[in-house]
């Protein structure tokens, strides 16, 4: 999986704040975490932004351990969840990870269909389910995207991005050190520190919509900043559409036109506009390398281009299942074709144009897919609300702001005790930004609420 490692060169691989390592002393780390961890069926990591998180991802994987990132923010009944739902032998946080150790890579035979990573990811319903990766999805899924953005061994990549899903994980840890490049993390993303990197010799940089948002304005503010971003060889965002109005603000202020590209936590990345490509707002191109996409209709009949539909993929990128959920994993494939529930158009040429969820409970807000389902639920609990429904509206830093509509039990509950409520029992991205009071929720002759009347 890891060439560059293997060869345990004086070459930088890994750079978090004032830490850097290169591939040799990468290499003794992650042989020292794999030692560690010899045997284990499982092993958790408490994915915080550092570099101990990198060294014990990189062990597992070396190892042939399956990684069950974390969310350091995750709440007490989340966690439960997790914890009880993949079993892990042992959990690996920062304390535990010693960068300066050194032992021997293991040598060991792992096969592609390994399971290499549980990720945990919100539905429409219920507590999250971990969709089990397995290796060939990852090397196959990096080595395409490797060949739509010309991403080689020279690049630098910077980004700020989380470190327990796909995005910032797999695509943004993973993805460098298999290419034998390196990249650096910002801890916390910031303007000023992206541009620091890239206005040097970082080369790349990975963001989700809200970062780009704010990159935009402050790129208009400081010339010196935009021009900094501007010798960035490539721009990629993704986890939730890029407004075409930001697109034309960064291409304005720093001459960058960004890359899209569209994956799930199951599928890991499905489409992405090539680096040579038109940069075209509203799409993200077409399939990466070995990815086959199809648009159907509610019967899985496959459509025209045009034609509106649910996209369908399958390909080598596909996870095993989802973890003890054999109900939710056969629901989830027709025929071999994994069912996305994103609804989308295709161009003539390709280019794929997502136009929303099949369903209307999936919300998209600061890079993350977050079900209401599971915030309403949380919400149901607490003493003052006798109903509640959870909407999503739109919001120019976030992409969706998460909005609760509350019938109060009695009097009126204070609006920011139900928002800490969500953010200690769940994680304070999937915290209600707005909550508005309701005599009754609407609802129709079944008694479903219907959420549309709500948005309207």
């Amino acid at each position: 999986m890891f060439g560059e490692l293997t060869r345990a060169a004086d070459r930088p691989a890994l750079r978090f704040g004032d830490v850097d390592l290169t591939y040799r002393q990468l290499a003794g780390a992650a042989g020292a975490v794999a030692a560690q961890i010899k045997g284990k069926e499982r092993v958790a990591v408490w994915a915080t932004p550092t570099v101990q998180t990198a060294v014990a991802v990189i062990g597992a994987l070396v190892a042939g351990v399956p990684v069950v990132p974390i969310n350091p923010k995750v709440g007490e009944r989340e966690l439960e969840h997790i914890l009880s739902d993949s079993s892990p032998d042992v959990i690996l946080r920062e304390a535990d990870i010693d960068v300066t150790a050194s032992a021997p890579l293991p040598d060991v035979d792992i096969a592609d269909t390994a399971p290499a990573f549980i990720v945990y990811t919100s539905g429409t319903t219920g507590p999250p389910k971990g969709v089990v990766l397995p290796r060939r999805a990852v090397m196959s899924n990096v080595d395409a995207l490797a060949t739509a953005w010309e991403w080689t061994s020279e690049d630098i990549l910077v980004h700020g991005l989380p470190l327990f899903h796909v995005h910032g994980l797999i695509i943004g840890i993973v993805g460098p050190l298999r290419r034998g490049g390196s990249v650096r993390h910002l801890g916390k993303f910031s303007s000023e520190a992206a541009a620091r990197e890239l206005g040097g010799d970082a080369t790349m940089m990975f963001g989700v919509p809200t970062m780009y948002h704010r990159l935009a304005a402050d790129a208009e503010a400081d010339p010196a900043l935009a021009q900094a971003v501007g010798k960035a060889r490539l721009l990629v965002s993704g986890s939730a559409a890029l407004p075409a109005s930001d697109h034309d603000r960064i291409f304005k202020a720093t001459g960058q036109r960004i890359v899209e590209r569209y994956g799930m936590s199951e599928t890991l990345m499905n489409c992405s506009v090539r680096a040579g490509g038109e940069r075209r707002p509203g799409t993200v191109g077409p399939p990466v390398d070995g990815v086959d996409l199809r648009i159907v209709d509610e019967r899985g009949v496959r459509l025209p281009d045009g034609e509106i539909g649910e996209i369908e993929v399958r390909g080598p990128n596909l996870f095993l299942e989802y973890l003890n959920r054999p109900d939710a994993t056969a629901e989830a494939f027709r025929d071999g074709w994994f069912r996305t529930g994103d609804v989308a158009t295709v161009d003539p040429d390709g280019y794929v144009r997502i136009v929303g969820r099949r369903a209307t409970d999936l919300i998209k807000s600061g890079g993350y897919k977050i079900g209401a389902g599971e915030i309403e639920n949380v919400l149901l609990e607490h003493p003052q609300v006798a109903e509640v429904a959870v909407t999503g509206e739109p919001d120019d830093d976030l992409g969706e702001r998460i909005v609760a509509w509350i019938v109060p039990a009695g009097d009126r509950p204070d609006e920011q005790d139900l928002i800490d409520h969500v953010a200690r029992l769940l994680t304070p991205h999937k915290r209600p930004r707005v909550v508005r009071f309701l005599d009754a929720l609407p609802r129709n002759d079944m008694g479903k609420v219907t959420k549309r009347a709500l948005s309207q």
